[in-house]
């Protein structure tokens, strides 16, 4: 057994690791990513705007590698344009399907863009790989301090517009028709997401970006149809997937990212087979209701005939 262990790379000091300081600060950030996450990822959800966010991640590419060509931190380039970018989707794509396209093309603008950064910056390779995979193991302290004023920002937000944005999420026409800023809360919300997505990336990249953002929400939407527990369970898997990955990446010498993602999509795993599973009994068991019913109703009453 010890043999196998080891053959995956077991690590018997992993708790040194584990409570070492570059470890702490992974868990004190992945913790504040995985809250930003479990706020704003129901809104994703519910306003059909996965492919936006995910968009959001590629488009901070090129703000990233021009971060390092102007030699600049890479969160602030990052950030610039993640929350620029949002601000374009929101403002232009009112519509799901205009939204859709001007997601396609600031995408397709955005990554040629980065590309072209990429190509006259000479020290961006770990700039890059970073930005696509992620790398919570190297969140400084003035990362930290930098995610909770921004989660502070992105919680006081979200507690303000709560009930409007949630009318506008689930029926825009009608909250329109009620006076309720559809255009201006979809900016807001999407330059929110723009700011969680910033945050996210560094923790678990731009490849790997729905781990966070988006899969908890959909576990948590299956569990329960109620917004404010939807939320408060999106964020409990989120947690559970950042502290879980982090101590197995400690014990088997792992990158956090990988059982990061695994454990996330693991638990989204087990809840669809169980919703699925519970849909089709449910729908079985329905069906035999409706059975005794039905043969009665095709073959009506026995009557005797009368003879003249």
């Amino acid at each position: 057994m010890t043999a196998h262990l080891t053959a995956f790379g077991y690590q018997p000091n992993w708790w040194p690791i584990l409570t070492s300081a570059f470890m702490g600060n992974a868990l004190i950030g992945g913790t504040i990513v995985a809250l930003a996450a479990g706020l704003i990822g129901y809104f994703v959800v519910v306003r059909r705007t996965a492919f936006a966010a995910h968009a959001l991640a590629h488009i901070g590419f090129p703000g990233a590698t021009g971060a390092v060509l102007l030699g600049v931190p890479v969160v602030v380039g990052l950030g610039v344009f993640c929350v620029g970018g949002a601000l374009v989707i929101g403002a232009l794509g009112k519509r799901a399907a205009d939204r859709e396209v001007v997601t396609g093309t600031v995408l397709a603008g955005a990554t040629g863009l980065g590309l072209f950064f990429n190509s006259l910056a000479t020290k961006s390779s770990s700039t890059v790989t970073n930005v696509l995979f992620g790398n919570l193991l190297a969140i400084s302290d003035s990362q930290l301090v930098s995610f909770g004023i921004l989660l502070l920002v992105l919680g006081l937000s979200v507690g303000v517009v709560y009930r409007p944005l949630l009318f506008a999420s689930v029926n825009a026409l009608v909250a329109e028709a009620k006076g309720v800023p559809v255009r201006a809360l979809s900016m807001l919300f999407m330059a929110l997401l723009g700011v969680t997505v910033s945050m996210a990336v560094q923790a678990v990249g731009t490849l790997l970006l729905f781990a966070l953002v988006v899969t908890p929400a959909a576990t948590a939407i299956m569990l329960t149809p109620r917004p404010a527990r939807a939320m408060a369970a999106s964020t409990a898997i989120s947690l559970s997937a950042v502290w879980l990955g982090l101590g197995a990446s400690a014990m088997f010498n792992l990158p956090p990212s990988f059982p990061v993602v695994t454990i996330a999509c693991a638990i989204w795993a087990t809840v669809w087979v169980s919703d699925r599973t519970r849909r089709v009994a449910a729908q079985a068991i329905d069906e035999l209701r409706r059975a005794p019913t039905t043969l009665t109703a095709s073959t009506g009453p026995t009557s005797t005939t009368s003879g003249f």
